[in-house]
């Protein structure tokens, strides 16, 4: 199959926006819970009513403020409830919000706030407004600066006491379905990151769309508690933020944590349905229990469950398992598998995850302990999901079928291509890379590589720009080896090189959080990771977690080599995006020396 397009199973009213989702909430049920937000030790009830009063009064504070329809407002805070309150609020007040990572240095906050021409910014703490503070003399656009955790918030919505409810009313009414709600900074893994203009339509038409279709999760109740998630991805991160309004057109009840090292306390007391996450988070929950198993003395035992979860799960596409493997199931939900979804919360039976390949074999493992893991597709200029797999089409190993009012083709050479209400309209201030990103059809070029079945479920088998040619001609797509190394417990990132050179190879970096316990479920002594990279076992391990990758290529296409690097690759170091992709080009100037090293001779 080479197109396919999928109707919209909801039509939504031209005239509408953001805005009608959080009055829809507040009219249709005005004391549901939608939010939980934590305050002291305990998560604190917020309903439909209360969130409807809190956006509409700091809207009444930007109005006072002098922002403007249409004026853009950054955002730059950690995941927390204020995120979700301002960004709202700032659509009631009919302005536009730039999101910027928390973690952005001074000068991509410069640019992001100068090219947009933000005429205010919310801040969290002291450190992000001093960063905004170093770049002000360049923003003359520049007037208001808030700090959220200096009592911003109350401090603008007590300055909007005196408009009224009509003044707000009318503002939030302006945009439509084809108006500006927001522009997002592709991260950018080279070059300077790209305004990604999103409309309303692009996520209301989206969000209503995907609920209908992922009824299932944001409907789902278990416990007599309805559908509830937990959000810790960055807000500013376009995943994040689609499934922030899936939740809220879902009345779907939403908690934030700001600290992901506090996630599993956090976790274990909101008790969420169903969880966002990307790859690496379920790689680091399965490799973290079996780590603990192996310290135990059980690492024989979860390596069986494993194994059974993966079988039941495969059963499932094939006739169901047979009774000895649902048998086996039973005896391993009890000592293993039951364990695994309490640290989760235990009430969550789907996950969501994007952002990179999940990877059949964890995909099989947690549908075959009880957690469903609904694996999508999409870019930031597709609002999120182009695509997903939903509790009744899926197939693991894949990113599922379109969203409805969602097509795909796939071009001559294998690129994704992509047309849909929710395709964004354009880069800000860049008619060039506009023109560019569209071929002469209208279609969308994702700079991906897939190919779909013959039931319409789009597989992803590459980036189009990160095709290693070696030099004997050989294409190799490194994503697929990359996942596979990355799923060891010792491996943290993976490089995979190569290009121009007479065979591949790998840079690796060790995880620091997973090294102290295999060293000791291993019955060695304490090591620093550069004090590691050399020790026999853990290169033994490495070299064994490059043969089961390699298992899955041609000779020409296998890694003949790699080198343990001793520092980590971060996005502090500059080596990766906010949304944890290697900066491949950053990476390879960085560590050219280790790479001339192991081509020469």
């Amino acid at each position: 199959m080479r197109e396919v397009h999928v109707p919209l199973l909801v039509e939504v009213d031209p005239s509408s926006n953001l805005t009608d989702l959080v009055v829809d909430n507040a009219v249709s049920d005005p004391h549901k819970v939608v939010f939980r937000r934590p305050v002291a030790d305990r998560w604190q009830d917020v309903t439909a009513r209360e969130f409807l009063a809190e956006v509409t009064g700091l809207a009444k504070g930007l109005i006072a403020a002098g922002v403007q329809p249409g004026d853009r407002v950054g955002l730059m805070a950690r995941t927390r409830y204020e995120w979700t309150l301002i960004d709202f609020a700032n659509w009631f007040a009919g302005a536009v919000t730039v999101p910027i990572y928390e973690t952005s240095s001074a000068e991509q906050v410069q640019w992001i706030l100068g090219d947009s021409g933000a005429v205010a910014c919310f801040v969290e703490t002291s450190s992000h407004a001093a960063t905004v503070a170093s770049a002000r003399d360049k923003l003359p656009a520049l007037r208001d600066v808030w700090q959220i955790e200096s009592g911003a918030v109350a401090e603008v919505t007590a300055a909007g006491t005196e408009v009224d409810d009509a003044t707000v009313e009318e503002r939030r009414r302006i945009a439509g379905l084809h108006d500006l709600a927001t522009i997002i900074y592709t991260s950018g893994t080279t070059g300077r990151p790209k305004g990604c203009e999103l409309t309303h339509g692009n996520f209301v038409v989206l969000s209503k769309n995907a609920v209908a279709r992922l009824h299932e999760v944001v409907d789902y109740r278990v416990d007599d508690t309805e559908a509830s998630a937990l959000m810790f991805l960055p807000l500013a991160h376009v995943l994040a933020r689609f499934i922030q309004v899936l939740n809220v057109a879902a009345a779907v009840t939403m908690g934030h944590t700001p600290d992901v090292k506090n996630l599993m306390p956090d976790l274990a007391s909101f008790r969420p349905t169903y969880v966002l996450a990307v790859p690496r988070v379920f790689e680091k929950v399965y490799n973290s229990a079996e780590q603990k198993a192996e310290a135990d003395g059980r690492g024989n035992i979860f390596r069986r469950a494993a194994a059974v979860a993966i079988d039941y799960s495969r059963a499932q596409d094939s006739g169901g398992p047979g009774l000895v493997l649902r048998i086996q199931h039973a005896v391993f939900d009890r000592l293993v598998y039951g364990k695994i979804r309490q640290a989760l919360g235990g009430r969550a039976k789907y996950a969501i995850s994007g952002g990179a390949p999940l990877g059949e074999r964890l995909g099989h493992f947690f549908r075959g302990i009880g957690l469903v893991v609904l694996e999508g597709y999409g870019l930031t200029e597709t609002t999120a999901p182009t695509s997903v797999n939903t509790p009744d089409l899926i197939k693991i190993g894949t990113v599922g079928p379109q969203l409805p009012g969602n097509s795909v083709k796939i071009a001559d050479d294998g690129e994704i291509l992509i047309k849909g209400p929710h395709v964004f309209r354009g880069y800000w201030n860049n008619e060039a890379a506009t023109k560019e990103a569209f071929d002469e059809d209208g279609w969308f070029k994702t700079g991906d590589l897939g190919e779909l079945d013959e039931d319409g479920f789009l597989r992803i088998t590459g980036r189009k720009k990160e095709i290693l040619v070696t030099a004997g001609g050989k294409n190799v797509a490194p994503a697929a080896l990359e996942d596979r190394i990355r799923a060891h417990p010792l491996v943290d990132q993976c490089l995979v090189i190569g290009d121009q050179k007479p065979y591949i190879a790998a840079l690796i970096t060790l995880d620091p959080e997973m090294l102290p316990t295999w060293l000791s479920n291993h019955g060695k002594p304490e090591m620093t990771p550069a004090q590691a990279a050399q020790d026999p076992d853990v290169r033994a391990a490495i070299q064994s977690a490059i043969d089961e990758a390699n298992a899955s290529v041609s000779r020409a296409e296998s890694i003949r080599k790699f080198e343990i690097l001793h520092s980590e690759l971060t996005e502090g170091s500059g080596h990766l995006t906010p949304s944890l992709k290697l900066k491949r080009s950053e990476v390879l100037k960085d560590f050219a020396h280790k790479v001339d090293e192991m081509y020469k001779g």
